[in-house]
């Protein structure tokens, strides 16, 4: 008996030994070729998505292919570059959006803020926000955690009970009806024409709603998941008027921007709640009917150049200022801050809260950061030219298809 169990174990040790090696090997050959994959189809996770893995049975017999991308070039590259390695795999790998879902890969943002990460569970670092009523394009579920796309092309992940799943039809359905769009700060929905019925949910600035009726002084409305509310009718207005006023004007993009002065900043903020810098510039230009790129860095290649090279005389009102370091021949430009100019030397920005300072040194509200201007860009004269500044009327998501 203990020959046996002596030749046994010695077996299995053989086996180790000679599999460890060859899982670990065939591991890092994968490694560097999806690491060149990743890099030349989809370098920029926020607009994105590319995850493989390898998944190596104990017998190495078995080697399967995982993970999931919106770039089926890149998927078929890898698949390439793997066989070119001799390493063949079983095709477990999914292309984006994720047949699973069937024909549920329409969204729509269900509460009045909703927060993305860049990961699925609450430990990961924080991405973006949608508001209630935004548009948006289902990737994948996993868990209770949904991938999606937002307008300006922004990919991550949020708790799925922030999301109105939908068909194509119930889409369009959506954008379609006749809806209200919020224009106070806050309000609350309520389940009855009172403001002494119960809650719903909250809103803000900016909610889009189902238009379906008026009681009093209240607008009967259906919110994404198909619930009926109220809402004051002091608090919203029908979303086709509204986008028919939209004048973004740099003078209007102001005014807009000093309605949110002393409101906090927060990492990640896209909201009225609270806003990281470029999350400020965002939900400004948005509240004039325009959609921009989310993040400073993003928003600091569009528009047109503005050459702030000898003064800022060239600057208008409106423009964006960014802030960050300029490139060298050791290191690229980065890109980390950005604000509104609002003329003689001024601009506004969100930076521990919305406030005013002054790009000149003598001034009481100099900005210290001022020495790491890198850029301005125009951006109201690339409306609708500049794929990445649409007016919210032409963006597709916003129009039934």
């Amino acid at each position: 008996m203990k020959k046996v169990l002596f030749v046994t174990m010695a077996t299995f040790l053989v086996i180790s030994c000679n599999i460890g090696p060859k899982s670990k090997e065939i591991q890092e050959q994968f490694g560097m070729i999806s690491k060149e994959i990743k890099s030349e189809y989809a370098p920029d996770r926020r607009v994105k998505t590319y995850e493989a893995t390898l998944d190596i049975s104990d017998d190495t017999k078995k080697i399967i292919l995982r993970g999931s991308t919106t770039e089926p070039e890149a998927k078929e590259a890898l698949l390439k570059a793997l066989s070119n390695k001799r390493i063949e795999v079983l095709d477990s790998m999914v292309i984006l959006p994720d047949p699973a879902l069937g024909e549920k890969i329409y969204g729509v943002t269900a509460l009045s803020v909703i927060n993305f990460r860049y990961g699925p569970d609450y430990a990961s670092e924080s991405a973006t926000q949608t508001i209630l009523g935004m548009p948006l394009r289902i990737l994948e579920k996993r868990g209770g955690w949904t991938r999606a796309i937002t307008p300006e092309g922004y990919i991550a992940w949020v708790s799925s009970g922030g999301i109105q799943p939908m068909n194509k039809q119930e889409f369009k359905e959506w954008s379609s009806a006749q809806k209200l769009i919020i224009t106070a700060y806050y309000t609350l929905f309520r389940d009855g024409a009172s403001e002494t019925a119960g809650v719903v949910m909250d809103g803000v600035m900016g909610n889009v709603v189902r238009a379906d009726g008026v009681s009093g002084n209240y607008y009967k409305v259906i919110l994404p998941n198909g619930k009926n509310a109220f809402v004051p009718k002091a608090n919203a207005e029908d979303f086709g008027k509204w986008l028919d006023s939209r004048q973004p004007t740099p003078d209007n993009i102001i005014a807009t921007a000093k309605q949110f002065l002393g409101f906090p900043y927060m990492w990640a903020g896209t909201s009225i709640k609270a806003m990281d810098c470029s999350g400020f510039t965002k939900t400004t230009y948005f509240l004039n009917g325009i959609i921009l790129a989310r993040d400073a860095s993003q928003q600091g290649h569009t528009g047109d150049s503005v050459d702030i090279s000898n003064g800022f005389d060239s600057l208008k009102t409106g423009d964006l200022l960014f802030f960050g370091s300029k490139a060298t021949k050791e290191k690229k430009e980065r890109i980390t801050h950005v604000g509104l100019f609002i003329g003689n030397g001024e601009f506004i920005h969100c930076a521990t809260s919305v406030r005013i300072n002054s790009l000149i040194p003598e001034a009481a509200n100099y900005y210290e950061g001022s020495t790491r201007l890198v850029r301005a860009r125009r951006i109201l004269s690339k409306v609708d030219v500049d794929k990445n500044i649409v007016s919210i009327k032409k963006h597709p998501w916003y129009s039934p298809e």
